[in-house]
């Protein structure tokens, strides 16, 4: 059944004057499986569309991206990836959910968009041979202690050397520790200032982080 399964339900997002269709299934809450939560604390994030990656795409779609290679870490629907793809990248939209990747294969073929592959990743058990990338961005993925460090590590292993990773938080106090654990593996931190989604006036404010190999 694919996707469908969910019943989508679409939700028209604008990012800088663009509509964007996102289908997402229509109750996060139906989909949380006890289980999975107590073998892995799997929760079913991925099935809607968060503040920060809407930030996120926000700065995306100012970028040129023709020629370039973009990483999403943690994708969930991939809103991200998919303003990604329309200013050209070539886009690899990555999560830990497989049905989160269902949905991003969804709403590509929704928008009418190609320059997208879409591969399970677990950030505990990297594959040997990972190709680098000259874009890598990630949003709303600091919910516990310990992903700054997993984090930081994994962007450590796919962003060119000449690369940019941008990663956007909702000023969370857990992910207060993403900049030291960067640091720790050699990369350098920008922190933004915290912003809301373009035309917001409630909800939280967004930080990205700028993250680069220093010369």
């Amino acid at each position: 059944m694919g996707f469908e399964r969910f019943s989508p339900q679409e939700r028209l997002i604008e990012i800088r004057g663009e509509q964007v269709s996102v289908w997402r299934p229509p109750d996060m809450e139906s989909l949380i499986d006890l289980v999975a939560f107590e073998d892995d604390e799997r929760i079913p994030y991925w099935a809607d569309v968060w503040e920060s990656a809407i930030v996120l795409a926000e700065e995306l779609a100012l970028l040129d991206g023709r020629g370039q290679s973009l990483l999403e870490l943690g994708c969930g629907l991939g809103l991200p990836s998919l303003v990604a793809a329309r200013v050209g990248f070539v886009v690899t939209a990555t999560d830990y959910e497989a049905p989160a990747l269902e949905g991003v294969r969804y709403n590509a073929h929704k928008n009418g968009l190609t320059a997208i592959a879409t591969s399970v990743l677990d950030w505990r058990s990297m594959p040997a041979q990972m190709a680098v990338f000259d874009r890598v961005v990630a949003a709303d993925v600091l919910y516990e202690e310990h992903h700054a460090n997993a984090l930081a590590c994994v962007i450590d292993r796919t962003l060119a050397n000449d690369g940019v990773a941008l990663v956007a938080d909702p000023c969370r106090e857990k992910a207060a520790s993403f900049e030291a654990a960067c640091r720790a593996v050699g990369l350098g931190v920008v922190k933004k200032k915290a912003r809301r989604p373009l035309g917001a006036t409630d909800g939280p404010a967004i930080e990205i982080y700028s993250v680069t190999r220093p010369a």
